[in-house]
């Protein structure tokens, strides 16, 4: 069956799928990946379809869209909880749902779009904290070598915005994923200054998740980051590019004032937003259909009837900005299908 992928992701954007289909249970995900990949079939697999960029033609061969739910948890004294949940669950439904039965850990991911078997793939981050510090472990189909594959935290090679799905993007396919959370009321260390300051807190202080939960909602709502059908400011695949993480002497050479988050190995992150709106790139810019947010710099958005290629021309103008005048090549964080940066 083919259906228009537009309907299936944030940006509202994306041509026809030659096939589509929805898996709702573990059996049909891996039956439909293995008949795509025995008759030679490109495949596309799709979650919430919150951070991708689909070409206008759409995408000429099988597209499954992930759709299984069920989750199983056990509660252990010492270790805290062990939570298993199938690849298609909401991931902010998840982690409200996580945060009522009492466990802390994924307060400061509220809000983020899409589903639970992308969170690991992007190794999805927020306010300070990172997917990948409470993740155990990664349950796959490896479609090279047509088995399952189980990946322990240290095996899934997580970096920042990255891991090994991401790397060998076409080899595997996330089935459930298991993580482990520790029971109480209090939140992780609060490690961003300004979550600190939105709730009126120190840093590395610690305050109820649901007070977590809650700024974080409401600082994601004032940037655009909360999807929002009849809003099209939201109409984005969240952040359109990763933070920049350079060299010492690269970072050396930037303005006094420019963010700069010291990395373990030496280097340092800085903020693309920073980088953007310093370029002049401006909020509310447009190009044909396609606009930069008029809440986040980093948000490029659908106006309302933008195509892949306007989206892509924003995003190209951009990036030259910030080369052009500090010399650092933004890189995507956004998936692109059909389509090239």
């Amino acid at each position: 069956m083919s259906e228009a992928l537009r309907d299936y992701t944030s940006l509202h954007i994306g041509g026809p799928a030659k096939k589509f289909v929805h898996a709702k249970s573990e059996e049909e995900l891996i039956a439909a990946v293995k008949e795509a990949d025995a008759a030679g079939e490109k495949l596309l697999i799709i979650g919430g379809g919150s951070n991708v960029l689909i070409g206008d033609e759409g995408f000429d061969g099988t597209v499954v869209r992930v759709e299984t739910k069920g989750n199983s948890y056990h509660v252990d004294a010492c270790s805290g909880g062990m939570i298993t949940v199938a690849a298609g669950e909401d991931w902010d439904e998840f982690v409200a749902w996580i945060l009522g039965k009492g466990f802390v850990g994924l307060e400061t991911l509220s809000g983020i779009p899409g589903t639970v078997g992308a969170s690991p793939i992007q190794n999805i981050g927020a306010y300070g904290h990172e997917v990948s510090e409470v993740i155990a472990r990664v349950r796959t189909w490896d479609r090279i070598a047509g088995a399952y594959k189980t990946f322990s935290n240290s095996e899934c090679g997580f970096e920042y915005r990255s891991s090994v799905f991401k790397r060998e993007k076409d080899r595997y396919v996330i089935i459930d994923v298991t993580f482990q959370l520790k029971n109480g009321e209090m939140s992780l260390p609060i490690k961003y200054e300004e979550l600190a300051r939105a709730l009126n807190v120190k840093l590395e202080e610690r305050v109820l998740v649901e007070q977590v939960r809650k700024a974080v909602l409401s600082l994601r709502a004032l940037k655009g980051m909360l999807l929002d059908k009849k809003d099209h400011d939201t109409w984005s695949a969240g952040s359109f590019f990763v933070n920049p993480i350079v060299s010492a002497d690269v970072a050396a050479t930037l303005p006094a004032d420019a963010p700069r988050w010291p990395q373990s190995d030496g280097r340092v992150k800085t903020s693309a937003a920073w980088l953007m709106e310093r370029a002049g790139v401006k909020k509310g810019d447009c190009f044909e259909g396609a606009g930069v947010s008029r809440k986040h710099v980093l948000a490029l958005v659908n106006n309302g009837s933008a195509k892949a290629s306007d989206l892509i021309e924003l995003a190209r103008s951009s990036r030259k900005a910030v080369k052009d005048k500090f010399g650092i090549v933004l890189e995507p964080e956004v998936q692109f299908v059909g389509i090239t940066l």
